[in-house]
């Protein structure tokens, strides 16, 4: 599968053709994935995830690393992440096989070291920022293409929730959901009637970003709403020459959301809300998708105030969250009823995307 994959993929280097099916294309291989959250994985310990339907077993050394194999014995095919750790190795449950970091099989107990079988499949693993990532493409690439940060999530001044989800539909609906702000429609009893007016747009071979500028035609915002954005306003702004702006930017295979209040559109500061985000395909069809990330909100310059609004910030983001989830579902729903993407897409930026994600992935 990985030789056809590497074929299929070229580091977003090939060009868009007519007619691509997006919810029929792969996410590439050839970049990092998350598949848990560090402190589910203490030393010892191995678990068993998912990417694009292949089993991996991720499990923590006696060194403190964190390693990913191949989730299935090359004696009998039964999960690894039933088995025991020791050191930095890997013993199978069931007979008791063992393997390296590397997916080498060291040892079959009841066998000489001459008749050791060949072992397993390994994976780049590596931890940033509180989570686990995977590399399941070709090796050689992976250094290259490490994440540097996620957002905000690490820095003392701004207060970080995590998203965690599991959700029914192709990643691509998950990127197009978040950079279409014209969707607030849908947000109504949440925030009201907002207006989005798109700023301007960018896009290159593996990214894509979007600008957007808001207005409130009718209703209140809620206190959500307004401890992520209002709080972070000083005295007399209201009266100023300024707009909010939000920054919404896919870099293949993730996302970041961005929101200034009163920002000039060329200054550089500190955002008040910053969210990143990446989707990593569960099954083979890749019609699931597990949904990590961050979303930071500014402290304002109150001590303490930031802890007592945050019940309403998680309040509201579940709420948003959960009304994208319902709709986003629906969507797969009805790509499967129609069998193929009957989506008339018309607004500029979500074409621009939509040309990078079927750049960047790879046809079934």
């Amino acid at each position: 599968m990985l030789d056809d994959q590497a074929t299929l993929a070229d580091s977003c280097q090939t060009s868009v053709q007519g007619g691509v099916d997006l919810r029929r294309t792969a996410a590439n291989p050839d970049y990092w994935y998350p598949l848990a959250w560090s402190d589910e994985l203490k030393a010892g310990q191995i678990i068993g995830r998912r990417f694009a339907g292949d089993p991996i077993a991720l499990y923590r050394g006696a060194s403190g690393k964190v390693f990913a194999l191949e989730d299935r014995c090359a004696h009998r095919q039964v999960p690894l992440h039933l088995g025991v750790v020791t050191g930095d190795a890997l013993k199978c449950h069931y007979h008791g096989w063992a393997y390296d970091c590397s997916g080498k099989c060291t040892d079959v107990p009841y066998l000489g070291k001459e008749r050791r079988p060949n072992g397993v499949r390994s994976y780049p693993a590596r931890e940033i920022d509180g989570l686990i990532f995977i590399f399941p493409g070709r090796p050689e690439l992976a250094e290259a293409r490490l994440p540097a940060s996620l957002g905000s999530a690490q820095r003392r001044d701004y207060k970080t929730r995590r998203l965690n989800r599991e959700v029914a539909c192709h990643y691509t609906f998950m990127h197009e959901n978040l950079f279409d702000m014209n969707h607030q429609f849908m947000h109504r009893k949440q925030m009201g009637s907002i207006r989005a007016s798109c700023l301007g747009r960018k896009h290159g071979d593996g990214w894509a970003q979007v600008e957007y500028s808001f207005s409130r035609t009718e209703g209140k915002s809620s206190v959500g709403e307004r401890v992520i954005v209002d709080l972070m306003r000083t005295r007399g702004d209201e009266h100023q020459d300024f707009r909010d702006h939000m920054q919404i930017r896919t870099d293949y295979p993730a996302q970041s959301l961005k929101v200034w209040v009163g920002r000039n559109i060329q200054e550089t500061q500190d955002p008040v809300l910053d969210v990143w985000l990446c989707y990593t395909p569960l099954d083979a069809q890749q019609r699931t998708n597990r949904t990590f990330g961050y979303l930071s909100v500014k402290k304002p310059p109150i001590p303490g105030l930031i802890h007592l609004a945050w019940p309403f910030v998680v309040w509201f983001t579940e709420n948003i969250f959960r009304e994208d989830k319902e709709i986003v579902e629906y969507e797969q729903r009805a790509h499967d009823a129609q069998g193929s993407d009957w989506n008339n897409e018309v607004f500029p930026p979500l074409r621009d995307l939509r040309e990078v994600l079927a750049r960047c992935g790879v046809p079934f």
